[in-house]
């Protein structure tokens, strides 16, 4: 700039200027401030560093030139000349405050505009008179953008539903828009506190993000800063230190310098969050404001979280317990089943599901439906469950069974003075001595089943079973007994497994039988899996789906409780080893297993915290094995939890070694489960 021709300038040349005018410029040239002196006039440009890089590619040539020339595409704008002008000619300073200007003819065009705070003053030589005006910026993009992120983070949480979503959506947003090198989201945990964190650089794949957070159990009284402010209410800041000495576990920890704490504002919910950084920092007022805005922001999320999981829970518990915990495990018939609650998930539904041995040694097999998603239609579905077990252990024939249950239903819309008690069920008994199934049906879709040929192929086709009128309504059931062979599997479902808004039932029931005539194998997990998914599209109505197989060859089983132990997975992994070379499993399949069972079980104890129960199948077309816990969270601590593997990337890694996967929800808990496909001879 000083080598700037200002000889051919209004200002002419340096040696000449007037002394307040060049002690002014000695100022602009020092300050890492942006500022720029408009001169005269015609108000001739002189400026420093800071504010050439605020005009970008306007600046060198902007140096000495009138400001109405070098912004010419802007001067006339109001905020931009006007104001130059009025603190030229009335000699009044003037602030601007959060001005967008594109200065910057690169960010123009990009459409990302610049945002700051400008202040315009007068200039005076030494005899008084006004030559000028200085105009000083400081550039607020960052702040803006904070506060635009602010309102993308509340959307972002409007839409959570559980505290694991409120952590997962928290611990991103503060990440990147306080630009942080770590984030701590912490809450009440009943007798202690959990907390996650994340750090800048983490590297987190799709499957991270869809699992839960990896929560951290801490006491009572820790002395995590996060959970003294939690506890205390009282806001937390430190611009320089060793803020996480005292609680830190691990180096990340320990290179925290500076840390900003708050507590949670809620009535239901005690937590707090945290943002650290690994170099000083200075917690300015906007700042703090910006923080305290988004501390609100989520305790008001948690709050309703939390008030959602209990209701959620209560309910899923509720529906859970009225369904079997576990179904038979008989040598020539394979049963499995799956519930799946509406999109709200919050309510109790009617849906149900039951197995059970008759005294004749047959197994009798049922699904219905109670219209209706509250507790009162889950009470109605316990008594209709209950009454049809009972009913069926006197007299198995399914008309017998459907006609008695009728009454029932009759006698209770009396008792309760209402006539909307809409109840649908089919009831079948499997001989698999005579290789045969009998059925009976009132109001409910028709059952499906899957045969297998000699050749491998395999083929579905609905039982042509008449429906009859729904329980209640004066049902006489009419049966049908179709043949149920080695390698057949039967399929029950509730008509949310094919029911969709604006599609017809007709093309729903097509998708299914065409999924489970294409499905690996006629494995009854598989097949309520491929059930479950096969129509696209979301509903709103509970799912229930039940199937049975006729095995070919009785399977071999075997299974094994896995402690809630950082060994546990090393343990299952020689024990599964073990157990299929005894079995003269292929290698390849082992190799395979024992990576997947290794992943499952690390991921039960991650996130579920508690034992586990690792159960496998094998029979002559397919290897099954499952992996289920209790779903609460246990003691497994974060120092714990280092030595195992990471954190769902194997699921991934399922999905490429079995030919089948899944997760089935469990009167408490959950059970994964993967399945793999035993290659012929």
């Amino acid at each position: 700039m000083l080598a700037h021709p200002w000889a051919g300038t209004p200002l002419g040349p340096p040696q000449g200027w007037d002394p307040a005018v060049r002690a002014l410029v000695d100022v602009i040239l020092s300050s890492p401030v942006p500022m720029a002196l408009y001169y005269g006039d015609e108000f001739v440009l002189l400026y420093n560093q800071g504010y050439s890089e605020l005009i970008g590619d306007r600046h060198p040539d902007a140096l000495g030139r009138p400001a109405g020339e070098v912004f010419a595409d802007l001067w006339h704008t109001p905020g931009v000349g006007d104001v130059i002008e009025r603190a030229y000619r009335r000699g009044e300073s003037f602030l601007q405050r959060e001005s967008m200007l594109p200065v910057d003819r690169h960010l123009a065009a990009t459409g990302d505009h610049a945002v700051f705070t400008r202040g315009h003053s007068p200039v005076r030589d030494s005899a008084g008179r006004i030559v000028g005006v200085l105009t000083v910026a400081a550039q607020t993009t960052q702040l803006t953008q904070q506060l635009q992120s602010l309102s993308d983070f509340a959307a972002a949480l409007s839409g959570t539903l559980t505290l694991d979503d409120v952590a997962r959506v928290t611990l991103r947003y503060a990440l990147h828009s306080f630009d942080a090198d770590q984030v701590t989201f912490a809450v009440d945990d009943g007798p202690g506190w959990r907390m996650v964190r994340r750090i800048r650089g983490e590297l987190l794949d799709e499957a991270d993000e869809r699992l839960p957070p990896l929560w951290r159990p801490t006491t009572a009284d820790s002395p995590a800063p996060v959970v003294v402010t939690a506890r205390s209410g009282v806001p937390y800041f430190v611009g320089d230190g060793e803020p996480l000495r005292a609680s830190a576990i691990d180096r990340h920890d320990q290179k925290i310098r500076s840390l900003a704490a708050l507590p949670l504002r809620s009535s239901v919910i005690r937590g707090g969050l945290a943002v650290g950084y690994r170099t000083p920092h200075g917690w300015s007022a906007a700042e703090r404001a910006l923080l305290a805005a988004s501390a609100e922001l989520v305790g008001q999320a948690a709050e309703r979280a939390r008030r959602f999981e209990t209701q959620h829970g209560t309910a899923q518990l509720l529906q859970r317990s009225m369904l079997p915990e576990r179904l038979p495990a008989l040598p020539r018939l394979r049963i499995a089943a799956r519930y799946d609650p509406g999109v709200d998930g919050n309510a109790a539904g009617g849906d149900f599901y039951d197995a059970f041995v008759l005294p004749t040694g047959d197994l009798g097999v049922v699904l219905g439906d109670v219209a209706g998603h509250d507790v009162q239609a889950a009470a109605r579905m316990g008594q209709v469950r209950a009454a049809l077990r009972a009913l069926a252990l006197a007299d198995p024939r399914p008309d017998a069974v459907l006609t008695g249950l009728d009454r029932l239903v009759a006698s209770l819309g009396t008792e309760t003075g209402t006539q909307e008690l809409f109840v649908t069920v089919v009831f079948g008994v499997v001989d698999a001595d005579r290789g045969e199934i009998t059925l009976a049906s009132a109001g409910h879709p028709p059952p499906l089943i899957r045969r297998c040929h000699p050749d491998g192929s395999a083929t579905a086709a609905f039982v042509e079973l008449p429906a009859g009128a729904p329980l209640g309504l004066g049902c006489r059931p009419r049966t049908a007994t179709v043949p149920f062979q080695p390698g057949d599997t039967l399929l029950l479902y509730s008509d949310g497994v094919v029911e969709r808004r604006r599609q017809s039932l007709t093309a729903g029931l097509d998708v299914l039988v065409t999924a489970v005539a294409h499905a690996a194998s006629g494995d009854p997990r598989a097949l309520c899996a491929v059930a479950t998914g096969a129509v696209d599209g979301a509903t709103e109505d509970d799912v229930a789906v039940l199937a049975v197989e006729h095995a070919l060859k009785p399977s071999r089983s075997a299974s094994m409780e896995m402690p809630a132990e950082p060994t546990a997975p090393s343990r299952v992994r020689h024990w599964l080893t073990g157990q299929l070379t005894d079995w003269r499993v292929p290698e390849a399949v082992i190799g395979a297993a024992v990576l997947c069972t290794s992943e499952l079980t690390t991921n039960a104890l991650l996130h579920a915290g508690t034992a586990a129960r690792v159960e496998i199948d094998l029979s002559p077309e397919r290897l099954l094995v499952s992996v289920a816990d209790s779903g609460t969270r246990g003691t497994v601590t974060r120092a714990q939890t280092d030595t195992l593997s990471s954190r769902g990337r194997g699921l991934g890694l399922i999905e490429q070694l079995s030919d089948a996967w899944g997760t089935d929800p469990t009167v408490r808990g959950s059970t994964v489960w993967f399945e793999i496909l035993i290659p012929a001879g």
